[in-house]
């Protein structure tokens, strides 16, 4: 089947928790701007997950460019990852709201763990659908990005028990290694795009 069904479904979802997480922002009871400092660990937490959510739609929508067609594999595994991605909403909040805890850091590092194991399993059924040949494989490569990732959010999940800062800053280097679209996929799209 045509992944276009597969990409717009998940289209919708990411905007309808990016939603969610905004609508758990709420104003405080003051008037004044010395009101709006205690809501700074839920704007920060908040800052966070939408730069997050926003990665993954980003390399969901670059990814697929890749991939034509999808099968029952393919959907179950991106269901999978977008129940872990709707996921972030709460964990978000909970470390919001008790400004970053170890336990909330703990399990908002484990949402994001999760969504990376989905994002991985999702990939490698891609691969496996597109055989020895398979675009995306080749555009990858090693995917040292890919490989790290979990390693770190492990790390941040164990120190949020000891410095949940040092948690959170770990998550925030996750984000800023795949803030930027994967170059890799968009250059094997131009190298056979120019092949005549």
């Amino acid at each position: 089947m045509e992944r276009d069904r597969l990409t717009a479904f998940t289209d919708g979802v990411l905007a309808i928790i990016i939603t969610i997480m905004v609508l758990e922002l709420r104003p405080p009871h003051g008037a004044g701007f010395e009101d709006l400092v205690g809501l700074l660990p839920v704007f920060l937490s908040y800052v966070l997950s939408f730069i997050y959510v926003g990665i993954y739609w980003n390399n969901h929508h670059h990814f697929f460019q890749l991939v034509e067609t999808v099968d029952g594999a393919i959907l179950w595994a991106n269901l999978h990852l977008l129940f872990w991605l709707s996921m972030v909403p709460f964990t978000t909040a909970w470390m919001g709201e008790n400004h970053f805890a170890p336990a909330p850091t703990a399990l908002y590092g484990g949402s994001l763990l999760m969504a990376a194991v989905a994002w991985v399993i999702m990939q490698r059924l891609i691969f496996r659908r597109q055989g020895a040949g398979s675009p995306l494989k080749a555009a990858l490569g090693r995917d040292l990005k890919g490989k790290l990732s979990p390693a770190i959010y492990v790390a941040g999940i164990a120190l949020s028990f000891v410095s949940p800062p040092a948690a959170a800053a770990m998550y925030l280097a996750v984000a800023l290694i795949w803030l930027i679209p994967d170059k890799r996929v968009e250059a094997h799209i131009e190298s056979h795009n120019a092949q005549p």
